[in-house]
């Protein structure tokens, strides 16, 4: 942020500036009109006190000399002024002198006096009225200036009451240089408070700034720790409740973002798979559907003249055609299982007898192929669909015929409540990275893809479907003498 633009600069420089021309303005207005103002001040006291000394005065004007004496003394004191009495035919009646030696004192009292005394129209209409009359004097001989209140008495006398400009002169000069100091020191008392108060104000904006930029960069973990209840306050709160629900829609795009993003993976691999399923039908259709094509044909034409030939191609078409009844019936049975609509016909059965049975069917082929086949049965009851156990139990046979070389193993485990067929050939072993693919429909570790393999490529899948269903695990795993798959169910 740079100091020259910033917030706390600008408030501290308002500020300061305000009260620097404040306190110069009241400099300015004390040095013009403070010593007028007291002068006319003054000059209203000096009259409502000499009115008020009239009335002493005329009430004891019969009284002994002293006691007026004692009364002017006591005015004297209290409104420091010399008070002087004319009478009726312009003589002085009263002066008091302190005893000190103040001529030019005196001669100010007698020059007030004479310019009285030497206007005696003025003098007459001051007595016929009775109005009193202040104003300031200034002596032409000694260059000073009184204020002077001149009050009608009793029997024509006149009061006058004279008070030194000198105390207003000296007051207005101590307040200029008074007032030079209250300046300097209030500068710097501005100062300070100018720096705490900007500071006290932009202290919760930077905060507020800082949150806001975060925000802009997305970042909503920043929080804005303003607890003040007023406005700014307020803001931070609003700035906080804003950062929170943009948190939560941040996240929620993002969420929505990843599921979009696993949803396009999923239909891209939908499609991949729609693709290859496509392809592997095609191929395992193309090949049949050549043979009894070409075969038919030559049935037709009279290529197999003997009867034995005939059987031969009538052998062939039918052969085809089971394999592409067979490829269909897995297709259909591959489509329910993987429609999320399929519903399991569920049972409790001895999967080991399942299994012996099963494994019973296989005898005359086994002879025929001269494979051996060892049995371990183990006895227990699952909750299933027997009819569909059954189904991937023989499908990992014929998977296992396809590959054996001479020897079938298989062998049923009991362990923590669980049961697990295993079906072991000694056939070659899967490579490590065709492990997991192994599962995946049309997919053979026979990239050729030869005839005499035989298999329509959706067996395992079709295993991994049903059991799944069930809720189990299965799995493939390349063994000392060959390739062991499996699968585990809970027991009942």
């Amino acid at each position: 942020m740079k100091i020259k633009g910033s917030i706390t600069t600008k408030l501290f420089v308002i500020t300061l500036s305000f009260y620097v021309v404040f306190i110069l303005g009241m400099l300015v207005f004390q040095s013009a009109f403070f010593g007028k103002f007291y002068q006319n001040k003054k000059m209203q006291s000096l009259e409502s006190a000499t009115k008020e000394l009239k009335k002493q005065y005329n009430a004891n004007e019969n009284n002994p000399y002293d006691d007026i004496g004692s009364i002017i003394k006591e005015f004297e004191r209290k409104n420091n002024c010399k008070v002087a009495i004319l009478n009726s035919y312009g003589n002085l009646k009263y002066f008091e002198n302190d005893g000190e030696d103040d001529t030019a004192e005196i001669n100010i009292i007698k020059d007030i006096m004479h310019t009285w005394v030497s206007n005696p129209a003025d003098f007459l209409n001051m007595r016929r009225t009775g109005k009193s009359e202040t104003y300031v004097f200034q002596s032409k001989t000694y260059n000073v200036k009184n204020i002077v209140c001149v009050v009608p008495g009793a029997n024509n006398d006149v009061i006058f009451a004279i008070s030194s400009f000198q105390s207003i002169t000296e007051a207005s000069s101590v307040m200029k240089e008074f007032f030079i100091y209250i300046f300097f020191s209030a500068v710097v008392v501005v100062i300070i408070l100018a720096l705490i108060y900007s500071r006290m104000i932009t202290k919760p904006l930077k905060k507020i700034n800082k949150t806001a930029s975060k925000m802009a960069e997305l970042d909503f973990s920043e929080k804005c720790n303003v607890i003040s209840e007023d406005e700014i306050g307020y803001l931070g709160k609003n700035l906080n409740f804003l950062a929170d629900n943009l948190n939560k829609s941040m996240n929620s795009l993002k969420a929505a973002n990843e599921q979009l993003k696993k949803d396009i993976e999923k239909e891209k691999e939908l499609e991949k798979m729609r693709k290859e399923f496509v392809a592997g039908v095609s191929h395992e259709l193309k090949t049949p559907i050549g043979i009894i094509e070409g075969y038919a044909e030559g049935l037709k034409d009279n290529v197999a003249v003997t009867k034995k030939e005939r059987d031969y191609y009538t052998d062939v078409i039918i052969d085809e055609a089971a394999r592409m009844g067979k490829l269909v019936s897995d297709m259909l049975d591959l489509s329910q299982l993987e429609s999320g609509n399929f519903k399991l016909t569920l049972g409790k059965f001895d999967i080991g007898e399942m299994v012996f049975k099963c494994s019973k069917k296989y005898y005359a082929i086994l002879d025929e192929k001269k494979i051996d086949m060892s049995i371990n049965i183990v006895n227990g009851y699952v909750m299933g669909d027997q009819y569909r156990l059954e189904q991937v139990f023989t499908n990992l046979l014929n998977n296992a015929l396809k590959y054996a070389k001479r020897k079938i193993h298989v062998n049923m485990l009991k362990e923590n409540n669980k049961i697990t067929i295993e079906v072991v050939n000694d056939g070659e072993k899967i490579e490590v990275d065709e492990v997991c693919k192994i599962w995946d429909k049309f997919y053979k570790t026979d990239k050729s893809r030869n005839r005499k393999v035989g298999g329509t490529g959706l067996g395992l899948a079709i295993v991994k479907n049903i059991i799944e269903l069930h809720n189990g695990s299965y799995g493939v795993l390349n063994v000392e003498n060959g390739v062991k798959f499996y699968f585990s169910l809970k027991l009942c």
